[in-house]
């Protein structure tokens, strides 16, 4: 019997930003035409920009456009598309989409709605994967979900027991039960989000594994009954179970073990006749058992690593399978070529809790050494409706140790000014001896946050210094020009903030292009060398070296040796500081997000740190809690409300005063 072919030539991405750009990449190159599905968030996005055609599927919170399935089925039919790509995101795993598509005869890049709902939903799967003989973790994944019964297995299983949502992934109704006492409310918060973002509370429990790998291995299928694995990738470095840093191979893989975790996986694809690109998620203890986490009936944002270690083009592999055609490779055929790393650069104050952040970049330069994915550029808004990365920055080099020097020097000359970011943070995993040396486990943020989260204060000294000459020298409007200006002047105080510190300077310029900077007991002579539109180069100490800025208003911006930093100009005016409360009793929202809980009453009597509000800002829930104790008065949201960042929440009269 032949196996039947679906031919399609236009191909409609169900996704946004640089996942929609990957896809467009490939789909181009092999002659596809294609088209993007967009919201009103994101009318001027590059992705809708680069694609053939652009459909708008908008909605008044636009966080859900993206998700909403008729539109994007009838955007397929108004632009003529006969495929649909789901990209990388939830839609991908979604199996009414899937169905969707195939009722409405377009060819969905992707397994069937069988394949997806025999593996998305994490108790079925650790079923099937038990029956096929695949290593899973002990636990509970019954029916009964009512609270007792789950205090009664987590119990059971013994604690620390991992929370996790059936429908879920990328971290989303996930919590880490340490005691019993600590359950209900992590069960509460796990089943909350779970239904926020995938509209379905229902969790699993899992016996936590200590400190394992997460080691992910990356399958394809045909529907021709072939079934391959390129390898693993680990995936250890994680904050709130997300993943930061990737790499292939394994530092903890041998040969051996990549062969047995391969097999497993191949089993697995087989014994439910998946086609396409998947990927099996597993945790390596320390003894070198591994066991199934669960499925992702997709292809993943870590892909690229995969594709520098075998020279494939995955989204490539995918079309091919897709359109009916036999994968082109066997087993045998897959050769693996040196090392590969990516981190994620996310929009988030890895300082604050990783805290979402959104605004305007106001300069974006990525380095042109390293694979990066992305969809930016200067002057882009990073809106506060979804997943807080912003790009992808992927090195591969002959040895673990090149792809690590090579990607941590082009994190240090990345330009992403104007939105906070953990570019400075991802530059201290990469350095740190334990990533150096190949030993991260999914502890490694949580054992080492101070280290990772220390400031550099040598550098913030210097950095203070040039940020004083650069106040000076680009407060042109207030200043006659340079040619014209007197070459001894009087000290000048300068009072500005860095980094969220306050600075005192005392600058004198004893000639045009030098200064002497005084900030408390110390004195630094500072020469700039040049001065041009957005870069400048000083020496200060006797060392020279090139600083970007960027300046708007009393906003100046900096990096320096790869290190962003915001500087506040406070000389002329007295700037009030956004987000200060407590003195007030008044609860201002920290972002732009969703009220997804509210979790006091007016008349109720608070304690300072109690929670009262949950936010939901990319992909991420926040729980805001009362500045001090005393009665909540008032209550200006309500569950659904979006809020803009500093908004008043709530209000509290003080204790004393109550």
């Amino acid at each position: 019997m032949t196996t039947p072919t679906t031919p399609f030539r236009k191909i409609l991405i169900a996704n946004r930003g640089e996942i929609a750009l990957r896809i467009i990449r490939t789909a181009r190159a092999l002659g596809y035409r294609t088209v993007a599905v967009y919201s009103t968030a994101d009318a001027c996005a590059r992705h809708v920009r680069e694609a053939d055609q652009a459909v708008c599927i908008g909605d008044p919170l636009p966080a859900q456009s993206y998700l909403r399935i008729p539109a994007i089925v009838e955007a397929a039919r108004l632009a003529g598309a006969d495929a649909v790509h789901p990209g990388y995101g939830f839609l991908a795993e979604n199996e009414d989409f899937a169905q969707a598509c195939k009722d409405a005869g377009l060819v969905f890049i992707g397994p069937s709605a069988e394949a997806i709902r025999s593996m998305g939903h994490k108790a079925g799967a650790k079923a099937l994967m038990i029956e096929a003989g695949v290593p899973c973790i002990p636990g509970y994944q019954g029916e009964d979900q009512g609270e007792e019964r789950m205090a009664q297995e987590a119990a059971r299983i013994g604690f620390p027991v991992m929370i996790k949502a059936t429908a879920g992934g990328g971290g989303r109704g996930m919590r880490l039960a340490l005691s019993a006492k600590e359950f209900p409310e992590l069960l509460r918060s796990a089943r909350s989000e779970a239904q926020s973002a995938f509209g379905d509370p229902e969790v699993i429990l899992e016996r936590a594994i200590v400190e394992p790998r997460h080691i992910e291995i990356q399958v394809f299928a045909d529907r021709h009954g072939h079934a391959i694995h390129l390898g693993e990738r680990d995936c250890s470095v994680q904050r709130r179970h997300q993943k930061l840093v990737e790499e292939a191979p394994s530092p903890a893989v041998t040969a051996e073990l990549r062969a047995r975790m391969g097999a497993v996986a191949v089993r697995a694809v087989q014994a439910i006749r998946y086609e396409g690109a998947g990927t099996l998620e597993f945790l390596l203890d320390r003894e070198g058992n591994f066991y199934f986490m669960e499925m992702n009936t997709r292809l993943q944002v870590e892909h690229p690593v995969t594709e520098a270690v075998t020279g494939l083009d995955l989204v490539a592999l995918q079309l091919r399978v897709a359109a009916g055609e036999a994968l082109p490779l066997t087993q045998e055929h897959v050769r693996f070529s040196g090392h590969a790393i990516e981190v994620r650069l996310c929009a988030e104050d890895a300082d604050k809790g990783f805290m979402p952040q959104s605004g305007t970049m106001a300069l974006w330069q990525m380095p042109g050494a390293l694979r990066v994915e992305h969809a930016l550029e200067p002057g882009a808004e990073i809106p506060p409706f979804y997943d807080s990365m912003i790009a992808k920055l992927i090195a591969h080099g002959d040895t673990r140790e090149s792809a690590r020097r090579q990607l941590l020097s082009g994190l240090e000359d990345a330009v992403a000014l104007g939105v906070t970011t953990n570019q400075a943070f991802l530059q201290r995993c990469l350095a740190h001896p334990v990533f150096a040396a190949g030993g991260a486990t999914t502890a490694f943020i949580a054992q080492h946050q101070e280290a990772l989260l220390m400031q550099d204060a040598a550098l913030h000294a210097r950095a203070a210094a040039i940020a004083a000459v650069l106040l000076d020298e680009t407060t042109g409007a207030q200043r006659a020009p340079s040619a014209q200006r007197m070459t001894h002047r009087l000290p000048t105080g300068l009072r500005f903030e860095l980094h969220g510190q306050a600075v005192g300077a005392r600058l004198t310029q004893p000639s045009r292009h030098r200064y002497q900077v005084e900030i408390g007991e110390a004195r630094h002579d500072v020469v700039l060398d040049e001065l041009g539109a957005g870069t400048a180069r000083f020496t200060c100490g006797g060392l020279a070296e090139r600083v970007v800025f960027h300046r708007d208003g009393a906003s100046l911006l900096l990096l320096l040796r790869g290190q962003p930093l915001r500087v506040l100009d406070q000389t002329r005016a007295v700037a009030q500081r956004q987000g200060e409360q407590g003195g007030d009793g008044k609860l201002r929202a920290s972002m732009n997000g969703r009220v997804v809980a509210v979790l006091a009453a007016v008349g109720d009597v608070v304690q300072a740190g109690q929670p009262v509000v949950t936010l939901e800002a990319m992909k991420m829930e926040h729980i805001h809690a009362a500045p001090c104790s005393g009665r909540l008065v008032a209550l200006h949201v309500k569950t659904g409300d979006q809020v803009a960042s500093q908004r008043v929440v709530a209000e509290i009269e003080a204790a004393a005063t109550a």
